[in-house]
């Protein structure tokens, strides 16, 4: 999605928002800052946003009405989260609403602004508040509960793939990725699985992973909850294909792209929840009495021209309980 086709998309939404501002017109405009981990040219991406600024819209705050939102996009790169982290902070918002892997650098940059979250890992979540009950700090959000959901994927993928022996775990050697790797790797150890630590921090990096692990048969892959994958979302995609290798993401919207199976949460719903926690900071509560909260709806996705030509059967039992079948 080009930036011009991102601004037509949140301009769209915020004209068919019923103009509840106007009553408020007296009041001071509010700033918001938004550093998303992601590409601002990623469809998936861009719609998440979309949710967020309607159901802000919904609760009150329209651009250029009555708040005016800062984005910026890290495109996966840990240089640009703490570049774009520092600028956002210069520029003074009443808070800052963060995805994922950015939530690091923003925490680093202000420990006075409010910060909200969005699909951040819990194990990498707990780091910044007291507890998730009560954050005690100025920070809070939603969390993507990948700490219980890794081992799961794991058991997804044993289930479609019985051959399976060995699997190769593909993130980026940002720190914050090591927890879910080791929490990957218990659950391999409980499925008498054997894991590869498939560091990578390029299309070329993880082209040689792969490319190496396809050596020996029986192998899977885990796309690990990394923003750095949703960035190179079609080269993993690819090369699962190329190397006939079954692999699981985090993300439905991979499995749409041509990737075989997915199971996780709704990003789209999470990102309109995190504007309900920033309506109310906006409102005068504060994020350190605002409970971090945990997802507890997970979708199940397969696609099915994926598994033929992986000589993968999915059984009927399996299908059902799926919540999309892409044929």
């Amino acid at each position: 999605m080009r930036r011009r086709d991102f601004n037509a998309l949140i301009g769209g939404i915020v004209a068919v928002c019923p103009l509840v501002a106007r009553a408020q017109q007296n009041e001071r405009m509010r700033r918001i800052g938004l550093l998303m981990s992601t590409a601002e040219t990623d469809p998936e991406e861009a719609a998440s946003v979309a949710a967020f600024v309607e159901a802000l819209a919904k609760a009150g705050w329209t651009p250029s009405r009555n708040v005016m939102i800062d984005y910026r996009w890290g495109a996966g790169d840990p240089r640009r989260f703490e570049e774009y982290a520092r600028e956002l902070v210069r520029l003074g918002p009443d808070v800052i609403f963060a995805k994922g892997a950015a939530v690091p650098a923003v925490a680093q940059a202000t420990s006075t602004i409010p910060i909200v979250f969005a699909q951040t890992a819990d194990v990498v979540a707990q780091d910044y508040v007291e507890s998730f009950a009560r954050p005690g700090r100025n920070v809070t959000g939603f969390t993507s509960n990948e700490a219980t959901l890794v081992g799961k994927r794991l058991e997804i993928l044993k289930e479609i793939s019985p051959r399976m022996t060995r699997v190769l775990y593909i993130r980026s050697s940002r720190p914050q990725t090591l927890p879910l790797f080791q929490r990957a790797t218990e659950g391999a150890r409980l499925l008498g699985l054997a894991i590869t630590d498939g560091i990578a921090n390029s299309d070329a990096e993880i082209d040689s992973a792969i490319a190496l692990f396809a050596r020996e048969q029986d192998g899977g892959l885990i796309i690990a909850f990394d923003a750095f994958n949703i960035v190179h979302s079609e080269k993993i995609i690819t090369l699962a294909a190329r190397h006939h290798l079954p692999a699981i993401y985090f993300s439905r919207f991979f499995v749409v792209s041509g990737g075989l199976i997915s199971y996780g949460f709704n990003q789209a719903n999470a990102f309109a929840k995190a504007a309900g926690y920033v309506d109310r900071i906006l409102k005068g509560e504060k994020p350190s009495d605002l409970p971090v909260q945990t997802p507890t709806k997970f979708e199940l996705v397969v696609n099915l021209k994926t598994a033929k030509p992986l000589g993968l059967a999915i059984p009927e039992a399996f299908l059902v309980r799926a919540d999309e079948v892409i044929e």
